[in-house]
């Protein structure tokens, strides 16, 4: 995660419920390898190709965005996904958080995405290799 990466300052789901992930991305190679992880992380996830697609649920409590498969400028991309959230029902408790994720070579990409209101952003290795931990530390 980037060293400014603050921490998160609300509670997550509540104790024993499994946190309900968002990934929006249209890698399928990636959808796939990530619903693996958030299985094993105890999660469960939900997938969307698009940011202009209507969600499949929620409400969420983590939104992944693939800054490499969805294109577009980091700061709209991450507006978009605060967009999509508010449209969401109301959360008790605690709000969605939204971790952005990209190639480490892209992290111009990813320091974007963080400016532009994104609580983390973390190379795709990072996500990939600390999924259970990156879970447990933004729904937690």
């Amino acid at each position: 995660m980037t060293a400014s990466t603050p921490a998160p300052t609300t509670s997550g789901p509540p104790a024993g419920a499994r946190p309900l992930i968002l990934l929006v991305s249209s890698d399928l190679m990636s959808t796939s390898r990530i619903a693996g992880l958030a299985e094993e992380a105890g999660g469960r996830l939900e997938t969307l190709r698009s940011l202009d697609a209507p969600p499949p649920g929620g409400p969420y409590d983590l939104v992944l965005l693939d800054l490499q498969a969805l294109g577009g400028h980091p700061a709209a991309l991450v507006t978009q996904a605060r967009d999509l959230i508010a449209r969401q029902p109301e959360r008790t408790g605690s709000r969605t958080r939204v971790v952005a994720f990209g190639p480490h070579v892209a992290r111009e990409r990813l320091e974007q995405a963080r400016a532009a209101g994104a609580d983390a952003s973390v190379s795709r290795g990072e996500l990939l290799g600390g999924f259970a931990a990156i879970v447990a530390r933004w729904t937690g």
